[in-house]
């Protein structure tokens, strides 16, 4: 594992990324595998979560079930309990796919396909994704934004790709193995605390997306 990563502006030896390099580049040197969040970091879904939640909270209130939470995450993972997960999975993944069509692709998904002015996405290792969206809304992202060739396709894992999902570590070490590598060899980027909490569970170093594509 190459240590110094999490929340610093340095590459991957945990040394200050020289002035004038491409950020990503300089920090993934060393790395035999990068996993990506993808919402918030690759791409941005075009999904009203609020919205979202309400639908969910439908689901609950049309079989006369009192949700345990308004929080949508939290709705999800109770489904399991009042035996309705199939039917809030539905209504989530019923607004992610339209979303990932309808998506913006981010700084890093530019880098990551190489569009953007100094990226080298030759020497960027293999990588794959680890998304708390559904499987189908991450590869329709991907597809819509030109990053199969920067993927690995098999690595693609979304949160109901494996049994549990971020930040549970599952999902991420299966993207790992998915590409080859091992966790002490991987590095993980995520825009959110669950993302970097997944990524310490797995013993996976991680980085946040807005040091990467720092100037």
């Amino acid at each position: 594992m190459t240590p110094g990563v999490e929340g610093a502006p340095a590459g991957a030896d945990g040394t200050p990324a020289a002035s004038g390099t491409d950020p990503v580049g300089s920090r993934l040197a060393g790395y035999d595998a990068v996993v990506y969040d993808l919402d918030g970091t690759l791409v941005e879904l075009a999904v009203d979560w609020d919205a979202v939640a309400d639908d969910v909270l439908d689901a609950y209130a049309e079989r006369a079930l009192i949700p345990p939470t308004e929080e949508l995450w939290d709705l999800l993972g109770a489904a399991d309990d009042y035996g309705i997960r199939a039917e809030v999975e539905a209504a989530i993944a019923g607004h992610e796919r339209p979303g990932a069509r309808e998506s913006a692709r981010l700084p890093l998904g530019d880098r990551l396909t190489g569009t953007a002015a100094g990226a080298d996405a030759g020497s960027h290792p293999p990588a794959g994704v680890c998304s708390l969206n559904c499987e189908e809304a991450c590869r329709i992202a991907v597809e819509t934004h030109g990053l199969d060739d920067a993927l690995v396709s098999d690595a693609i894992v979304g949160r109901d790709t494996v049994e549990t999902r971020k930040p549970d570590p599952a999902s991420l070490l299966a993207a790992i193995d998915r590409i080859g590598a091992a966790p002490e060899d991987a590095l993980f980027v995520g825009d959110s605390r669950s993302d970097a909490v997944t990524a310490e569970r797995g013993g996976v170093d991680f980085a946040w997306v807005a040091d990467l594509v720092a100037e």
